[in-house]
């Protein structure tokens, strides 16, 4: 017990690296939305497909539950993942231990062998991979539960195991392989099988897996967007490409070396003759293994589990990841169990003295592999720019790693690297997109525009550029324009809460306030803990004359975000509108504490001064207003009220008169400017 118990420990130092990462690619994709983080979202995880990136949802359940119990703190779903990646690893042991009665330490080394291969590294460091880990558990448990049924004949067992298998699915639908898997090894020991005794139990399986091999191929077209001229292959070629993906994974396994979170996207031809040496091989074998099944059937049983888990992933079906690379190393996470364990086997079964220590070596490389390899997922940008060093040419990290950079106010580096990725993929709409939100940022509001219609050209059917455009056209003062795309947006994708909030903003720009607030609650119905929507929808209510219910919606902002500026002003002024200055005073000034470059907190400050007969205190809010923007009239005239209130007459009027250079047309500086005039006549006569 102490040797399986001592997994967990090996694997948990193995993937140490891994466990203070962060999210990477499409996690957020994963990891439970905003919108499905209430029961009423469990319900629809369940019931109601596209809810979810794949319909999977045993795997989101499971993430729904972590969020629940850590949110979105990363460290929490590693230590998941690399708990369920030793689980999965024990269960393999136990699995041939079964197999293979009185063979204890064969189990325990092709266990370790699993546990600390570095193949297994993007299915355990990369958190939206839990599809991988929870999905191997409920796989081998369920093939425990059958091969206990094998030998009992016992029907709640055999119910047992296909529920086991049904969750299994529910949690990554590439386990539909299982049942072909469990022939495999009932030949192996038997060397037949039986129509009645081996074959017919597991027809209800294979028909459960292929229904759920079939969803999922919908989904991903539907949903993902796994169709296109990127998969555009034909039989034959595929045929080709399956001959490939065979050697590569297997190649990985016997020699992981130049592990890639990408690897470079083969081109695949039936034009070019040496592709088809890659099946003939495969084919040639298989027929070798197959020709000494009477000595030894271990070989043809390792090779069948291996190829037909790979199944899925072979290229006869299109998976999305096809875009970006016909291999990835998550995709032989089960299949390399097959492998594994004949090579475990083989060692095992070896005659040299030294045998154990070789095993110990063995072990100890593959820890040190993955120790490796887990670095690279210690950041987003550090798991990016080490792809690119192995594999130039991949678009996706290219527009990933730019990113991350514009993130970190690197925009001109990001915008190079989304330029290379356009440059290697024309049709990387996302691409597009990400330059145009960082030529918006820049306020180059018409180029931005332009890369966003470019995206669009390229897929219409993406609500998030369709946001971003309205966001832009929103700042370029084309609302209907925005109002639009905003709505397409929401028609695309029905939750997408930023966009509802735009949207409001948009119709509440263009004094449509019944509607603008119609969506800000709808964005707060699916994303309740969203500040900004909170604040603006207090802004519509203000304007609309409902003054209590707007502060209540300040007060709900800064609740969920007390470092909220905007929210802090805004609550000042419905704190002064109802007469209660003190409060308005600290609310204006804990806005400047946080933001203290904030020109119209220094204005409401400054007025609500002047109400509390502070003026001292008002003249110091308006020369720092002033300070921050000198050619603004306004505060001109307002510093020069307060200071002719402070009998500064030479000073106001200096400050009426430099309003008026700004705005001949100030009437209102002009006026206070002949008062002040006459002020100082009515003294010098005196």
């Amino acid at each position: 017990m102490g040797a399986w118990a001592g997994i967990f420990l090996v694997t948990l130092a193995a993937y140490g690296p891994a466990v203070h990462g962060g999210f990477v690619w499409d996690d957020d994709g994963h990891v439970t939305k905003p919108a499905l983080q209430t029961l009423h979202g469990l319900w629809r995880i369940w019931f109601e497909i596209g809810a979810t990136q794949q319909y999977y949802p045993v795997l989101h359940s499971a993430f729904w539950v972590e969020h629940r119990l850590w949110g979105d703190a990363a460290v929490g779903y590693h230590l998941v993942n690399i708990f369920l990646h030793a689980t999965a690893a024990c269960l393999f042991g136990l699995a041939l231990s079964r197999l293979l009665a009185g063979r204890r330490a064969l189990p325990l080394f092709a266990a370790l062998i699993f546990a600390l291969h570095p193949v297994c590294v993007e299915s355990v460091a990369w958190i939206s991979e839990q599809k991988n880990t929870l999905s191997a558990v409920f796989y081998l448990l369920s093939a425990l539960a059958y091969l206990n049924f094998d030998r009992t004949r016992k029907a709640p067992v055999y119910f047992l195991a296909l529920g086991l298998f049904a969750l299994a699915l529910l949690s990554k639908s590439v386990t539909a392989t299982l049942p072909a898997a469990l022939l495999v090894i009932l030949w192996w020991k038997r060397g037949m099988l039986s129509w009645k005794h081996d074959i017919a139990p597991l027809l209800p399986w294979f028909a459960i897996g292929i229904a759920s091999g079939l969803l999922t191929a919908w989904v991903e077209r539907r949903y993902i967007g796994a169709h296109g001229a990127a998969f555009e292959l034909s039989l034959l070629e595929r045929g080709l490409l399956a001959g490939r993906v065979i050697w590569f994974y297997l190649a990985k396994l016997l020699w992981p070396a130049n592990l890639i979170f990408t690897y470079p996207r083969w081109t695949v031809s039936a034009g070019i003759a040496w592709q088809y040496l890659f099946p003939l091989a495969a084919v040639a074998l298989l027929a070798a293994l197959w020709s000494i099944r009477r000595r030894t059937r271990g070989p043809l049983a390792g090779m069948l589990f291996f190829v037909g888990s790979l199944f899925p992933a072979l290229g006869f079906f299109n998976v999305y990841p096809f875009v970006f690379s016909y291999v990835a190393d998550h995709f032989q996470y089960l299949a390399s169990l097959g492998i594994i364990g004949l090579a475990a086997a083989a060692f095992q079964n070896s005659k040299f003295e030294i045998r154990n220590f070789f095993a110990l070596a063995i072990l100890c490389i593959l820890g040190t592999l993955t120790w490796r390899q887990c670095r690279n997922y210690r950041s987003e940008q550090i798991l990016y720019e080490t792809t690119l060093q192995k594999n130039p040419d991949s678009w996706m990290a290219h527009n990933n790693l730019g990113k991350v950079l514009f993130a970190h106010g690197r925009s001109a580096e990001a915008m190079k690297h989304y330029a290379r990725a356009v440059a290697i993929m024309p049709t990387d709409a996302e691409a597009y997109n990400n330059m145009g939100i960082v030529l918006a940022d820049a306020g180059r509001l018409p180029e931005a525009i332009a890369q966003y219609e470019t995206a669009l050209e390229i897929e219409r059917d993406r609500p998030e550029v369709l946001n971003n455009e309205g966001t832009a056209l929103v700042r370029s003062g084309r609302l209907p324009d925005a109002i639009s795309r905003y709505e397409e947006a929401l028609r695309l994708e029905p939750d997408y809460f930023v966009a509802e909030d735009n949207l409001g903003a948009a119709l509440d720009a263009a004094d449509r306030l019944r509607e603008a607030v119609a969506h800000y609650e709808r964005a707060l119905q699916l994303h309740p803990d969203f500040p900004e929507a909170e604040n603006h929808l207090g802004n519509a209510l203000h304007r609309l004359g409902k003054i209590p219910e707007a502060g209540a919606h300040y007060e709900r902002a800064l609740r969920l975000k007390p470092d909220f500026p905007e929210a802090r002003n805004n609550l000042g002024n419905i704190r002064r509108e109802m007469g209660n200055l003190p409060e308005a005073i600290a609310e204006y000034q804990e806005a400047l504490r946080l933001k203290p470059d904030y020109v119209e907190s220094l204005l409401n400050l400054a007025g609500t001064y002047v109400a509390s007969g502070r003026n001292r205190e008002a003249a110091a809010q308006y020369e720092a207003a002033l300070r921050l923007q000198p050619g603004n009239p306004g505060i001109r005239n307002n510093l020069g009220c307060v200071l002719a209130q402070l009998d500064r007459l030479s000073e106001a009027k200096a400050q009426f008169e430099a309003a008026l250079r700004i705005n001949p047309d100030d009437t209102e500086a002009r006026a206070n400017l002949a008062r002040i005039d006459a002020i100082q006549q009515d003294s010098n006569e005196r």
